[in-house]
């Protein structure tokens, strides 16, 4: 619990802090993740001589080429891309242990906000590109699970504010990720990509110092530390293990949703800046703010699908957590369906309207909404208490190898036609969504009415 006991709008004002911080590093990240493909394919990676500058990146290549063969600027840059996105959700796993075991949650926060801003600011440099990519890297592993685990420390076990703490914790991060195309995207692709990596870093700055003086309404070290060990330490139950093999299981088809699901800034973003008519009233629109699409519909939808969900639930109809999973990869499926009739519209090099690319954006947060918060909040509940932390490390490292995969198979956009490149992800999503619905017999006899 905080020792700080001042409230703001019914919560510990610490909420608001994190909020803040947490809004401000989710705009860096995302501000530099929606210039990231625009940059290597229309820039850094486009003149031989310039990518050999960068440090390390003939060595880097040399790696990639021996285990997948020559690649394109397009296919290179997707995995570069997938290989990012996939360590940062690799290295939170380690930045907890290393919270928990040197530095402390704070010291680590510090740490890993300062490597990050450093990364940003370094992305600006060319020559330091795959460097830029390691501090981030290494930085948002040492930030990312520690300001999280502080939001729950603010409040005394029981206490019914808790989730909705987190609903107003994850509108931070969605408000970030809104703005950083806007502002970051706007200046990088009109003004230069080096002033875009910048203004994501001056966001990192703004975030840790928000954090840093607004400490004092923050949990104290040993109180964080005292939450932290109180998960009792004793043998799993044989029932434990049946909830265990459960979320791995569970683990699994997550990986396949965030192959299909991370194509969004990835390939979806060079349709979007190649195969969109950003002219809307007579304004040139930047292509990167297609990446504001999806922060903003959750902000929209997720409290209406919240009523939605309640709704179904005094009718006794609510569908399991398990359903709403397979839910969300058949919205994931379907969203490409969209894609591969605008694909079989358009020509190559032809434009089409803004409705199909906003169309798609909007059934994968449909999606994402039935799969990512319920799959978090599954981990919670049936995760035993020894081990509740490594379950969740494990439901992110399934994202790590989703991220990857989505890199690895975002090089097929350039060697297959456009509409079959699209009906290959519809296909695994649908697919997925219905291994999670024959499946959900056997999972509820495992885990019951928890699921």
């Amino acid at each position: 619990m905080n020792n700080d006991q001042s409230q703001f709008f019914g919560h510990p004002k610490g909420l608001f802090i994190l909020f803040l911080t947490e809004m401000w590093e989710r705009f860096s990240y995302y501000g530099m993740r929606v210039l990231l493909v625009l940059y290597m394919t229309k820039y850094l990676l486009l003149d031989p001589t310039r990518a050999e500058s960068v440090l390390g990146y003939l060595g880097f290549k040399s790696l990639l080429v021996s285990i997948f063969g020559e690649m394109s600027i397009q296919a290179m840059s997707s995995q570069i891309y997938g290989l990012y996105t996939g360590f940062v959700y690799f290295t939170p796993f380690f930045g907890g242990m290393i919270a928990d075991k040197v530095f402390g949650l704070k010291k680590t926060i510090y740490i890993g906000g300062i490597l990050m801003a450093i990364g940003h600011f370094l992305m600006a440099i060319e020559s330091m590109f795959l460097v830029a990519l390691l501090f981030l890297i290494v930085g948002n592993g040492a930030f990312k699970p520690n300001i999280s685990t502080q939001v729950g420390t603010l409040y005394p076990e029981g206490d019914p504010r808790r989730d909705s703490a987190f609903t107003i914790f994850y509108m931070g991060i969605n408000l970030g990720a809104l703005f950083s195309p806007l502002i970051c995207g706007t200046l990088g692709q009109l003004y230069g990509w080096h002033y875009g990596f910048s203004a994501a870093g001056v966001g990192m700055i703004l975030g840790l110092l928000i954090y840093h003086f607004g400490r004092k309404h923050l949990p104290s070290e040993k109180v964080l530390k005292n939450s932290i060990e109180k998960n009792e330490k004793r043998p799993l139950t044989a029932e434990e293990w049946k909830y265990v093999t459960a979320l791995i299981f569970l683990c699994v088809l997550n990986i396949v949703f965030w192959i299909v699901y991370e194509q969004q800034g990835n390939t979806l973003q060079l349709w979007a800046d190649q195969n969109t008519d950003w002219n809307v009233f007579g304004f040139e629109i930047p292509s990167t703010w297609f990446q504001l699409f999806n922060p903003l519909f959750i902000i929209i939808f997720a409290p209406l699908l919240d009523i939605f969900w309640n709704f179904q639930s005094k009718k006794d109809k609510e569908p399991t957590s398990v359903v709403k999973m397979g839910i969300g990869c058949f919205l994931c499926g379907g969203a490409y369906l969209v894609m591969m009739f605008a694909a079989s519209k358009l020509g190559a090099t032809e434009k089409g309207p803004l409705v199909w690319p906003l169309m798609t954006v909007w059934l994968f947060t449909m999606g994402e909404l039935y799969l990512s918060p319920i799959g978090l909040s599954l981990v919670t509940k049936l995760a035993p208490k020894p081990i509740l932390s490594m379950m969740m490390g494990v439901w992110f490292l399934s994202s790590f190898f989703g991220n990857n995969l989505a890199g690895w198979l975002g090089t097929f956009y350039e060697k297959m036609s456009k509409e079959s490149f699209f009906m290959m992800l519809a296909c695994i999503g649908i697919a997925t969504g219905i291994i999670f619905l024959l499946f959900k017999n056997f999972l509820g006899k495992i885990i019951g009415k928890k699921v």
